[in-house]
């Protein structure tokens, strides 16, 4: 039961940041395409979010660990 619950918490984290990145990304061209003067700041933004969105699968694969080690 243990090794079903870690693969959810990674998968599940996995596929989030995968959607995360996807929408970070296709919104960070489309605000460049409308505003090319704004390009930097779009994707200094854009950076940052995901940083913050790549936290997910990791705290999911510390959660598997923690299942696991139990």
């Amino acid at each position: 039961m243990g090794l079903i619950a870690a693969a959810i918490a990674v998968g599940l984290g996995a596929l989030g940041a995968g959607v995360g990145n996807g929408l970070i990304f296709g919104r960070t061209i489309e605000g460049i395409a409308r505003q090319p003067e704004l390009r930097g700041t779009l994707q200094t933004t854009a950076f940052i979010g995901v940083a913050l969105v790549e936290a997910l699968p990791i705290i999911g694969v510390v959660i598997a660990f923690i299942v696991m080690g139990r």
